[in-house]
Parts: structure tokens; C-alpha cells; sequence
């Protein structure tokens, strides 16, 4: 059993890794949002957080006794990433697995559209500048670069490192969350590297 801490729980992504790790694991998590409310009703193994990431009191509450940290932030991310990434200094907590965005290194071939890379895609930025301050931190950090994510029912995908092409558009949010419980179940795994993740 692990102790997981979903950030963004109430997300697209964070709710179907929720239910995902519900339905696959015997982990205990710990939902953080700003708005809890809209989680509905919790499990027995389930324990929600109210609040911000960049609120340091909020985030030592929600980091306390986790063993894993998934993120799936939106808005100002390079300013999340690091208010995370000294939050888990001061915890005590390593292994942090998040979400950025395919692109980001400019990895996707002219095959695919040229047109998805940073170099072509400003709003790309944030995510770039996410993923390089927790690049730089001293976390057992996976930095994860989904395709464009849909509501598919499969977990068939293919998982690319950094520095190789990118291997398609899109990829499923169940998907995404099965690597998320593969990385989080196997602290070696994507230790220290950015995975990117499409539907084969």
C-alpha cells in the first residue's frame, strides 16, 4: 500500500487517476483541490485537502506521510512547480510525478505537425518552464508529456524519454493514469527522466 497525493484531484486528469487507483490499488489518497467540494462523496481511503498549492501551510498538511505526489496543475504551473517542489524539501517527500505537455522540447516530428512544438506554440511555455524547475530540483521527479488526452476507455499507449521523437496526437486520461500507478508503484521507473505518452 501507497500513499498517494493526487494535486488537481478534481481535474480531468487528477479524477480519472483517482478513480483509476481506486479500482486498481489498495493506496490510500489524499485529494487536494481548491474546490473539495466538488469530489462528491470519499472513500474510506480517500482524504481531501482544500486549498492551493502555493499555500506552504496547506501543502504541509497535504503532504504528510505521502510517499508519492502526482501533480495535474493548470494556471501559472512554473510558480506551482516550485512552491511543490520546496513544499516536498521541507516534507521530506521525493518522488513527485507531473503532468506537463507534449511539445515542450520541441520533440514532435514533422510527421505528427511540427506545428504542436514550443518553437511553433508560445502557450507551450509554461509547461516548459514547469518541467525545467523540477528537471533542476534534487526530487525522484518523472515529468509526464501526454499527446492530447480524450475520454477513450483504452490503456493502450506507448511511452517515449526525452530526447526521442514523439510517437502520436492523442492519448486517453485512463491511459495517463495507468502510467501514473505503474511510476508510482516503482520508484525506478522514469526516475529523473520526462516521459512522453501517446496511444500507439
Amino acid at each position: 500500500m501507497t500513499n498517494i497525493l493526487i494535486i488537481g484531484a478534481t481535474g480531468s486528469v487528477g479524477s480519472v487517476t483517482r478513480q483509476y487507483f481506486l479500482d486498481n490499488t489498495d493506496d490510500q489518497l489524499t485529494l487536494m483541490a481548491r474546490s473539495t467540494a466538488r469530489l462528491g462523496k470519499l472513500s474510506d481511503r480517500e482524504r481531501a485537502v482544500t486549498g492551493s498549492v502555493t499555500d506552504a501551510a496547506v501543502l504541509q498538511d497535504a503532504l504528510k506521510g505521502q510517499d508519492v505526489v502526482f501533480a495535474a496543475l493548470s494556471g501559472n504551473l512554473a510558480g506551482m512547480a516550485k512552491s511543490l517542489i520546496a513544499g516536498m524539501d521541507e516534507a521530506g517527500v521525493k518522488r513527485l510525478l507531473f503532468i506537463a505537455s507534449m511539445g515542450i522540447y520541441n520533440e514532435i516530428p514533422a510527421s505528427l505537425g511540427a506545428s504542436g512544438n514550443l518553437r511553433r506554440n508560445p502557450m507551450l511555455k509554461g509547461y516548459r518552464n514547469a518541467a525545467d524547475a523540477v528537471e533542476a530540483s534534487d526530487l525522484n521527479y518523472t515529468v509526464i508529456r501526454p499527446g492530447w488526452f480524450d475520454n477513450g476507455g483504452d490503456t493502450d499507449y506507448q511511452v517515449t524519454k526525452k530526447g526521442e521523437p514523439f510517437g502520436g496526437h492523442d492519448v486517453s486520461r485512463q491511459s495517463i493514469a495507468d502510467l501514473v500507478m505503474r511510476l508510482a508503484h516503482d520508484e525506478t521507473l522514469g526516475s529523473r527522466d520526462s516521459l512522453g505518452i501517446n496511444r500507439k
